[in-house]
């Protein structure tokens, strides 16, 4: 016992020597747990990225007293075009909600605070930001960036090959993109650079008409290049053409679903006159029948005069 005793004692006279010497206390023994070592990691957490929607203010959130007022309207008429809104004019915020609420509980969402007054339109929110996200859609896959192509060649190019260059640039330049042509240097090629400044410039005048060079050639390493960008009338050439494309397709696809709408009318119309008719001929048959019950009342029946009608 007394052995025990004397060892915990110079344990602590060690221990507490060190705190004194060196300013710090013995680590624990214990092995840290796995929610600390969770707890120590840092970065994005897994799996895809959330998006933060961010509201407008709506109804009592908005700040201003006075405000012009719209409603919305979504419903679309027989062209597929959504009428426009109807405008209220300018009333108080409390009118403004009054009116939403009598109108089946809609909400007033501020579109523009820098006008004066603020612009704002009696809505359902759910519904306005589902046509908003479809717009965004919409005009996300209309508007197609311009790409960026590139055409490579050599300063030694032969004759056939760089009409073949030329081809090639124009197409993607009458596509709305912008081309890249770069002249590639082999070895010792490298100190003939000029002569492939003076091929990009040639390639650059063949094709004013439809483009114009952004800069001049810049060389990266045993590369130089210069970038050829369309000219208004050609990117204008092109998105009139796309968008007759889109609304041609818009077009046809309103003829086909009023195409559907009126077949499944007229096979509506077609079964009403098929049961009518079918009504009708039983309803016939039926006079038919009792019309000869009335003359087998009338005459009556013996053997004598069925055997003669039969």
């Amino acid at each position: 016992m007394a052995i025990t005793k004397t060892t915990t004692l110079k344990a602590l006279l060690v221990a507490s020597s060190l705190t004194a010497i060196h300013g710090f206390a013995p680590l624990p023994s214990a092995p840290q747990s796995t929610s600390a070592l969770f707890a120590q990691r840092r970065g994005r957490p897994r799996g895809p990225v959330r998006t933060i929607e961010v509201k407008p203010p709506m109804n009592e959130e908005i700040a201003h007293d006075e405000l012009r007022v719209s409603v919305a309207k979504f419903s679309q008429d027989s062209n597929g075009k959504a009428p426009k809104d109807e405008n209220l004019g300018v009333m108080s915020k409390a009118d403004a909600i009054a009116k939403a609420k009598e109108l089946g509980g809609l909400d007033v969402v501020l579109i523009n605070e820098n006008s004066d007054p603020p612009v704002v339109k009696i809505v359902d929110y759910s519904k306005y930001r589902y046509e908003k996200e479809k717009k965004a859609k919409e005009l996300k896959k209309n508007s197609k960036a311009s790409e960026l192509k590139e055409v490579k060649m050599s300063y030694k190019i032969d004759v056939h090959d760089y009409g073949v260059r030329i081809k090639n640039a124009s197409k993607f330049i009458k596509q709305g993109n912008r081309v890249k042509c770069t002249v590639q240097f082999k070895g010792r090629e490298v100190q003939h650079d000029n002569l492939g400044v003076e091929l990009l410039n040639r390639m650059a005048e063949d094709m004013t008409k439809i483009c114009a060079m952004e800069r001049k050639p810049k060389r990266e390493g045993r590369y130089l290049s210069c970038i050829l960008s369309p000219r208004p009338e050609v990117t204008k050439a092109v998105n009139d053409k796309k968008r007759a494309s889109d609304k041609e397709k818009k077009k046809s696809k309103m003829q086909s679903k009023q195409e559907k709408a009126t077949k499944k009318s007229g096979g509506v119309v077609e079964d009403v006159k098929a049961s009518k008719k079918a009504e009708v001929v039983k309803a016939q048959k039926v006079d038919d029948d009792d019309d000869d019950e009335s003359l087998d009342d009338l005459l009556g029946s013996d053997s004598a005069t069925d055997d003669l009608f039969n």
